[in-house]
């Protein structure tokens, strides 16, 4: 594990920004603020393309279920990716990993726009782009540590990107309906198409070249992939933080999952589910902003248990049917208690070797965005059975449940850590 003092940014004369002074702080580092208009510019594109691409294939098919499947064909790529090609971003330079992300991203759209692509091209080029994002995103996030250090001013990077990914999809829902008001679904696709280009042309001269975490070009891309896949799962302290992050996200999806019948269910009009599916982001926004700018880095530690374990409760309020009104604040309570990502992000980065950290950041994003599917899918077949008010009201009080128990553990293992055979053979890898 690198103990090394923050790299001081590019541009800055080798001072890093007093972390105290927030978010601002972390803006007035050059190449963070580079990487942070790239990130606005991919999360609008990749919104807006995802509800083209949607209404093209329904425009195509007439089918509801093709349509519905251009958004599912989403998650499994990042379970593919994350894990067989995350060896990718410790063994090249990042910034040529993000470069050529982004260019084979544009490349990928540049195909869906072109007319007379079959439906079954169409999903599958979006099976590409899904597959490329966890390495992209990981690599990204560990390109960051060199960027910011390792120390506060990271975790307030980490939490603003994830800040512009909450309100990046809200408005790119209606960035997207205002598109698709004035062109074609292609021609709204060829946006995204614009937007990875510029994200390439940010990250190329936008930030630093800087060396590869970990040459070891004998070996094969899959295998230090699968590598970097057992160091995380071998080692209890970071199996307890990757679990952290990725059972409680698993089952607070089921309200968004089930807006729409549930807004059906007590009979509120479409705008109100609107409201419905933007109470969750709007809670989890304020609560990380308030977390990032006025908590002390030592309260956000405290908080990671309390709002892991209980964070999921407020659910349970659905077990009483409640009204728009009251339906609500249930959600935005809610989307708060995703701030404890805050301090598990400093926790996750302190804990994972640096010749690791790029294999170790896109696997804990490709397990995120691939549980937060599966509970979309479990949650849909609960209410298959029973009514979506119920199955609310249990995913909340089961996943409480496991969360409290996953939260015990992590108290062990950090308390405890363990010398295992990750931790002996963490260099070998």
């Amino acid at each position: 594990m690198s103990t090394s003092p923050p790299v001081a940014p590019a541009g800055s004369a080798g001072h890093v920004p007093d972390a105290r002074s927030g978010y601002r702080a972390v803006l007035r580092v050059r190449e963070f603020r580079a990487v942070f208009a790239a990130h606005l510019l991919s999360v609008l594109g990749v919104v807006v393309s995802e509800i083209a691409l949607t209404i093209l294939v329904y425009d195509l098919t007439r089918s509801p279920l093709l349509s519905a499947l251009t958004f599912a064909v989403g998650f499994l790529p990042y379970l593919i990716g994350g894990t067989l090609l995350s060896g990718v971003t410790d063994r090249y330079p990042a910034r040529r990993v993000l470069v050529g992300c982004d260019l084979l991203c544009a490349l990928i759209v540049a195909g869906m726009v072109l007319p007379g692509v079959p439906v079954i091209v169409l999903l599958g080029l979006r099976f590409l782009l899904a597959v490329i994002a966890p390495v992209f995103t990981g690599t990204r996030m560990a390109a960051l540590t060199d960027i910011l250090g390792e120390g506060d001013l990271y975790v307030l990077g980490r939490s603003l990107l994830r800040v512009v990914s909450q309100s990046a999809l809200l408005a790119g829902y209606g960035a997207g309906g205002v598109l698709l008001a004035v062109f074609s679904p292609r021609g709204a696709i060829t946006g995204t198409l614009l937007t990875f280009l510029c994200s390439a042309a940010l990250l190329r001269w936008g930030t630093r070249a800087r060396p590869a975490r970990h040459v070891r070009r004998r070996a094969r891309l899959l295998a230090e992939s699968l590598a970097g896949a057992r160091y995380l799962f071998a080692d209890r302290r970071t199996r307890a933080q990757v679990l952290l992050f990725w059972v409680p996200a698993m089952f607070v999806v089921a309200p968004e999952a089930l807006a729409a019948p549930y807004a059906d269910s007590i009979g509120a009009s479409p705008a109100a589910l609107g409201l419905l599916m933007c109470a969750m982001p709007a809670g989890h926004i304020a609560a990380e902003l308030g977390a990032g700018s006025l908590l002390a880095p030592r309260t956000r530690s405290r908080i990671v248990y309390p709002l892991a374990a209980l964070g999921l409760l407020p659910l349970a309020g659905y077990a009483l049917r409640p009204s728009l009104v009251w339906a609500i604040p249930l959600l935005v309570l809610a989307g708060a208690g995703g701030a404890y990502a805050v301090g598990l992000d400093q926790w996750f980065v302190a804990s994972v070797p640096e010749e690791l950290r790029g294999r170790g950041m896109t696997l804990m994003t490709a397990g995120l965005m691939t549980v937060q599917g599966i509970g979309m899918a479990l949650a849909g077949l609960a209410a298959e059975f029973w009514p979506v008010h119920r199955v609310v009201a249990g995913s909340a009080v089961l996943g409480t449940a496991v969360c409290v128990l996953l939260v015990a553990e992590a108290r062990r293992a950090r308390a405890r850590p363990e010398a295992s055979r990750a931790d002996e053979g963490a260099g070998a890898l």
